[in-house]
């Protein structure tokens, strides 16, 4: 079990564990608009949609998940907060779930599935997990645009190396960046993830900055512990 100040995750289920990017985005994900409601594409144990639960108020929160292990985890750690009452999980893929859109949502995340390269592991759930091939960017941004309300925003977390194809992706769909963070786990490392998020206005100016988490290990950033410290208990 992973502890956080106002939750806790169970993450026995699930070869997705709780990881520093899932963390990132649930603090980071701009949530300036207010959102009424927020999905989270490919929930995991659900760690993103609690996070935003606890940084907002918003009266619908949906989650997705294909995995079986990972639904059922999510749903167990929903039903475990203190705001049961206003998350949801369902069990399916996004091709199926947008067939048949009911909703749109003020706020959509996702920390999409990301190693494109061709190698697989013998563990079959943490690659459909961790395989871009589960869940292709172009079905990302088509699902944002399609489940976007006018004023909403669309926050995800990517390698670093993906940004500007993404970016380029999100443009074609007229969804726009607003926001980006680099993220780079010590000052003299290399930009390792983006975090972006996207409207349907184009901005003349985009705010873009960088964060470091550590200094050396476990020297965390002021900046980092800013961000996180609603969460983490050490913080």
């Amino acid at each position: 079990m992973f502890k956080f100040k106002q939750f806790a995750i169970q993450q026995d289920k699930t070869a997705m564990k709780v990881g520093t990017d899932g963390v990132l985005l649930g603090a980071w994900a701009p949530v300036n608009n207010n959102p009424f409601s927020i999905l989270d594409i490919g929930a995991g144990t659900g760690i993103i949609a609690l996070m935003l639960a606890q940084r907002t108020h918003a009266e619908q929160i949906d989650a997705l998940e294909i995995d079986e292990d990972a639904y059922e985890q999510a749903v167990e750690n929903f039903e475990s907060s203190p705001w049961g009452d206003r998350l949801f999980c369902f069990h399916a893929g996004l091709d199926e779930f947008i067939e048949e859109p009911e909703d749109e949502y003020d706020l959509i995340v996702s920390n999409p599935p990301f190693y494109s390269e061709d190698y697989k592991t013998e563990n079959e759930q943490r690659d459909l997990a961790r395989f871009q091939d589960a869940m292709p960017f172009e079905e990302l941004v088509e699902a944002a645009d399609l489940l976007l309300s006018e004023n909403g925003i669309f926050a995800l977390i990517l390698p670093y190396k993906e940004e500007e194809r993404f970016i380029a992706l999100a443009k074609e769909s007229e969804l726009y960046p607003l926001k980006i963070t680099r993220v780079k786990g010590t000052p003299a490392s290399s930009i390792k993830r983006s975090l972006l998020a996207f409207s349907r206005d184009e901005k003349t100016k985009i705010e873009i900055d960088e964060l470091i988490i550590e200094m050396e290990r476990h020297n965390y950033t002021a900046e980092y512990i800013e961000l996180t410290k609603d969460f983490y208990l050490k913080f």
